[in-house]
């Protein structure tokens, strides 16, 4: 006998190929059995990419549950490090306005997920609703690459993005706190924070951004902007603008690492390379993609 599947998703398809080949079942069945779990044995999704949820969002929400009840069950596993506790698939916005409707129980459907299948699970979930902002959907692509020791490449893949869509969300995550604060308050743009790292007086970067939104100026006028500061500081050093293949070699090695990547050179031909991480684990993933094992 065969059941019929409704994505909990609502993709028709697409997302749920990708889920499907990955060996996730996102899917509810009428063969599903929906447990009422108490609210508070659940936990939030530790490969939770989203940080940010709308707080009226969830109280109109709660109010809606507390008037109809919860339609769709969400879905959980159990906690592999206490198995009291179930942490959370898919629905947590469902079940953080239960909280707040005082719920005491929530419809639950229990799946056995391993935490590759969760995390790659919970973006591309986020991915299908739209609900993360480019630093969220960055610094998830980060974290599949450092947790399951993945390259930009097959990062890519599994989730169904262009390798250049992964490489320039990636490059966000070099800007400055302060400026990341701007993006994810929806302040700056995706393509706004990204020209911004055309800066290359890095220390100018917080100011300008300050002034994009004081002005509010586009795109494209910011892009005249930081090529005019970028004129003038040419102007007042002595070494050479970079050359269209200096530009393209930095370009490529950007994508390639994951990060930022400041090639120079001086008159006489020499230069030097420089190469920005975050961490000691990002530091080891851009060894990993250098091919470098450091216990040889």
């Amino acid at each position: 006998m065969n059941n019929k599947k409704k994505s909990i998703l609502g993709d028709g398809g697409g997302l749920g190929a990708l889920f499907a080949e990955q060996g996730v079942d996102t899917s509810v069945s009428t063969g599903d059995e929906i447990r009422q779990l108490e609210v508070t044995k659940i936990v939030s999704n530790p490969f939770q990419p989203r940080r940010i949820f709308d707080e009226v969002a969830l109280k109109d929400l709660a109010a809606s549950i507390k008037e109809n009840g919860i339609l769709q069950p969400i879905i959980v596993r159990h906690n592999p490090k206490n198995n009291q506790q179930y942490e959370l698939l898919a629905g947590e916005r469902r079940w953080r306005a239960a909280k707040l409707a005082q719920e005491a129980t929530i419809p639950a459907i229990v799946r056995k997920l391993d935490d590759e299948q969760m995390m790659q699970a919970s973006i591309l979930e986020n991915l299908q609703r739209e609900d993360l902002t480019p630093l969220e959907e960055a610094q998830a692509y980060r974290d599949m690459m450092t947790t399951l020791h993945l390259t930009q490449d097959q990062v890519a893949k599994r989730l169904g993005k262009a390798r250049s869509a992964v490489a320039n969300l990636l490059r966000l995550l070099n800007l400055p706190a302060e400026v990341k604060d701007l993006v994810n308050a929806g302040k700056l743009s995706m393509g706004q924070a990204r020209t911004l790292l055309g800066l290359r007086n890095k220390r100018r970067i917080v100011p300008v951004a300050k002034r994009v939104v004081a002005e509010g100026l586009t795109v494209r006028q910011l892009e005249q902007l930081v090529n005019k500061l970028n004129e003038q500081g040419s102007s007042e050093h002595t070494h050479q603008q970079p050359s269209a293949y200096l530009q393209a070699t930095q370009t490529a090695l950007e994508d390639k690492l994951g990060t930022k990547v400041q090639v120079t050179r001086n008159r006489k031909g020499a230069g030097k390379i420089e190469i920005s991480y975050l961490s000691d684990e990002d530091l080891a993933r851009i060894f990993e993609v250098l091919g470098i094992d450091l216990n040889d």
